[in-house]
């Protein structure tokens, strides 16, 4: 059996976890989400805790079994505690700045990006150099920050861009000057 997947979730106080037919949804106090999970799972609450079961041990089923389980965890997480990405911003001139729901970042391109918050979303930037995006859904998070991030990707030879808190950027050696003779 999926050692991940046989893993009881424990459903914190003040959460409520519902389960109609092959739908659970998790409400919390940041919020609420629903997942639709594979019709050969099933998903039970017994005494405080979600229990993920299969039908056999094939290949496909342990591996959706594991799936399901970390999903339906990351959901109860999401709604009590919530998930946050940092992103940092490095280079001369290279800022950002939240105007009302827009983040509005200086690049080193001709004009501004301007980048909207989405529902579910939100967007902190606590100084110049620092963009903090958080929310309770893992994946969008994660997708948000990873669109931010491309707006200016780190570059090779001196680093500038937008990166991870604690991401290393592995830098290049630059053009080799004439040999002398």
């Amino acid at each position: 059996m999926s050692r991940i997947g046989r893993k009881p979730i424990v459903i914190p106080e003040g959460v409520e976890v519902k389960v109609d037919g092959n739908t659970v949804s998790v409400k919390g106090k940041k919020g609420t989400d629903t997942f639709t999970f594979d019709p050969t799972m099933s998903v039970a609450i017994e005494d405080g805790h979600v229990k993920v079961a299969r039908k056999d041990d094939s290949k496909e089923q342990k591996s959706i079994h594991g799936l399901t389980r970390t999903l339906i965890a990351n959901m109860v997480h999401g709604v009590t505690e919530g998930f946050r990405k940092e992103l940092e911003i490095q280079g001369v001139g290279y800022r950002a700045a939240k105007q009302g729901k827009d983040l509005v970042m200086n690049l080193g391109y001709s004009h501004q990006v301007i980048v909207p918050e989405i529902d579910g979303i939100t967007i902190d930037v606590p100084a110049p150099n620092k963009i903090v995006i958080s929310g309770p859904d893992k994946q969008k998070v994660g997708q948000f920050a990873a669109e931010v991030r491309e707006k200016r990707p780190p570059e090779p030879y001196k680093g500038k861009g937008i990166r991870y808190v604690g991401e290393y950027v592995i830098h290049k050696e630059g053009k080799a000057g004439k040999a002398k003779k």
